[in-house]
């Protein structure tokens, strides 16, 4: 069974799991990372989205971002986020705001991000899919179009792959969906071989985030205070949270 709950009912589900999110000491009086999430939480909401949790019955919750009213002259548009903090950080509020206006959006945290996770051990691109199908099941969406960034970009492709008669139209950004381990000990990437990419794509420290930003930017930060780069990573990227996202890269 699925089942469509509040928000406020995550919290009694993730008291149960080992890859949930810690707290530093540190953030627990101020934060500019938990400030600026509840920022972008209020920009989702002053466009027309609310924070939704789906129990999909097997397991797994996975936290979305749906149309308050949806509007069936629109076409719906199925985000998916890349490695990072969560949903909002990579489509607002500089994206939501220019697509809200033609689109029915949709916007999920995908498994182990955000407010997702699952006590199941498959950590496929294939199961990621199932799951997003499924809380848009649950929403009546028929038909949708679908826009994956770097790691929702696999999602996306396998999404469009295993639900061919859902998925009308596809975008893949920054995604080598192509992409064989071979090609990364020929050179083509900076990284050399997994176990560096989950280190780059998980970092630990200011350095290692110093080092993704320089890779993943256009414009990377000049000056970026240390103290900015540990309150991210402690509450974006936490550390119980870790080794479930290495195996999804593996």
């Amino acid at each position: 069974m699925t089942t469509l709950f509040s928000t406020n009912t995550l919290h009694t589900h993730q008291k149960h799991l080992n890859c949930v999110q810690s707290t530093h000491p540190m953030t627990k009086c101020f934060s500019l990372t938990a400030t600026r999430t509840w920022c972008l939480k209020s920009t989702f909401s002053t466009y027309g989205l609310r924070s939704t949790v789906t129990d999909l019955g097997d397991g797994t919750v996975m936290h979305c971002w749906v149309p308050k009213t949806r509007k069936p002259t629109r076409p719906d548009l199925l985000l998916l986020h890349g490695f990072g903090a969560n949903a909002m950080w990579q489509w607002g509020p500089h994206i939501i705001p220019r697509l809200v206006r033609y689109f029915n959006i949709y916007v999920p945290d995908l498994v182990f991000f955000g407010d997702s996770f699952t006590t199941r051990s498959d950590r496929s691109d294939s199961f990621q899919a199932q799951c997003v199908y499924r809380v848009m099941e649950v929403n009546s969406v028929k038909k949708m179009r679908v826009v994956g960034l770097s790691y929702g970009g696999f999602v996306a492709y396998s999404l469009a792959a295993q639900f061919k008669e859902v998925v009308e139209r596809v975008v893949i950004c920054c995604a080598g969906v192509c992409l064989e381990e071979k090609d990364l000990t020929d050179g083509l990437f900076v990284v050399k071989d997994l176990d560096e990419a989950a280190d780059m794509l998980l970092p630990q420290t200011p350095e290692k985030m110093k080092e993704l930003m320089r890779v993943t930017f256009v414009k990377p930060p000049v000056k970026t205070p240390n103290c900015i780069l540990v309150d991210f990573i402690d509450v974006s990227i936490s550390t119980k949270r870790t080794p479930c996202v290495r195996e999804i890269i593996f």
